[in-house]
């Protein structure tokens, strides 16, 4: 192990290990957070004993915690701990700390779960990328979990450098406590959950220069900038080119970046490598399925959709969608009318999903030709790569019924 454990977590990670090991091999689980439920039962304090004397970066928001995790350990380079398959409480966490003896860890961590990682794991870097709503049946007001983000970067952040996106404003009044910040200019479209000053709750202007209240809260001054193919972070210069589509994750891969310069790795040497991210978990790769090319795009909210809707190519492209309501996903499925689907007109929508006569009733107010899949028979014949968005569990579903082209 990186550090001398106790005899109790070291009976703690033993155990981990052999139910992670059972549960893989009887094809229960992914083998990651049984054994850490077990051996945090165990060792209570078992996350912050396997964290102690390793160099730690925590990535935390709504959306793009997976990919600017996969950008940071591609960025870092060499052998990095990370918990890859996405298991993001402490169970998962302490899985993948205990299955590797690297000292440099990179963390992605349920926005719920950041006081409490934060306190356990004491990061050297932590990168704060959005907050908006999520699983409506179950998850926090969006204003709600930034006032904790704020307490928990006050009181526990420590001497953390917090990397936060400056156009968020339920972001910034999150780090207004944080002893240091390293503010981004990264593209942030979505603005419907931050209409109101999170801090006085008037409303808030925003214009293409950013945002800003009457009480004084506006957007602060930056050092990360990603302009016309150039990354530019505190007058260092490089050329920001990637093999994963969309504006926001050159976002993403910005914060990336400045969050890896805080421990000492220069933009020269991180960005370069980041190109060798070509999907994460299955997104933005290109798989078959009957004949038919499939770029899957995973959508779990309408910020989500927001995004992944600009980089769907011009008609005719066929584009499919999928929506579940399982507990992964929320049970909620009203979040469909906040999305844009608007942007889909003059492309025919195929349904899929337990929830596609919802998505169906969504199109239709949107003025968006669809057509209701209740047989995946029915899906059409093409020759033309389709653009498959599904949420959550649909995202699943359609990696397990594909395979690589």
């Amino acid at each position: 192990m990186a550090t001398r454990l106790t005899a109790r977590e070291t009976l703690a990670v033993s155990a981990l290990r052999s139910v992670n090991w059972v549960s893989r091999v009887t094809g229960r689980g992914a083998g990651t957070v049984a054994g850490g439920r077990v051996g945090l039962r165990i060792a209570p304090h078992l996350l912050t004993a396997l964290a102690r004397e390793r160099t730690v970066i925590v990535v935390s928001g709504t959306n793009g915690k997976t990919t600017t995790t996969a950008l940071c350990v591609a960025g870092w380079g060499g052998d990095v701990t990370t918990n890859a398959t996405g298991a993001n409480m402490p169970a998962g966490h302490v899985a993948a700390l205990a299955g590797s003896n690297s000292r440099h860890v990179v963390l992605e961590v349920d926005e719920a779960w950041l006081p409490e990682v934060l306190d356990a794991v004491k990061p050297k870097v932590v990168i704060l990328l959005n907050l908006s709503r999520d699983q409506l049946d179950r998850a926090n007001e969006v204003r709600q979990m930034s006032e904790c983000w704020r307490v928990a970067l006050g009181t526990r952040g420590g001497d953390a450098v917090v990397i936060a996106n400056a156009n968020d404003p339920l972001v910034v009044y999150a780090a207004l406590d944080a002893r240091s910040v390293r503010w981004c200019d990264v593209p942030t479209n979505w603005t419907l959950d931050s209409q109101s000053c999170p801090r006085c709750t008037l409303a808030l202007a925003h214009s293409g220069d950013g945002w800003r209240c009457t009480c004084g809260l506006a957007t602060p001054e930056v050092v990360t900038t990603s302009l016309n193919g150039e990354l530019t972070v505190a007058g260092e210069h490089v050329a920001l080119s990637l093999n994963i589509p969309g504006e926001y994750n050159r976002g993403n891969a910005a914060m990336a970046a400045t969050a890896l310069r805080e421990i000492g790795i220069r933009l020269s040497e991180s960005v370069p490598r980041m190109q060798s991210v070509t999907g994460v978990a299955g997104r933005y790769t290109v798989r078959s399925w009957q004949g038919r090319q499939l770029r899957l795009l995973l959508a779990k909210n309408p910020a989500g959709f927001d995004v992944l809707l600009c980089t769907v190519a011009p008609e005719p492209t066929d584009v499919w969608v999928a929506i579940n309501a399982n507990i992964a996903d929320g049970r909620d499925p009203a979040w469909l009318y906040d999305v844009a689907f608007e942007a889909l007109k003059g492309h025919v929508v195929w349904c899929l999903g337990e929830r596609r006569l919802d998505l169906a009733t969504r199109l239709d107010y949107a003025r968006v030709e669809y057509r209701i899949v209740d047989n995946l028979s029915d899906l059409p014949e093409t020759t033309q790569p389709v653009e498959l968005l599904a949420n959550y569990t649909a995202f699943q579903e359609w990696m397990s019924r594909s395979v690589p082209c």
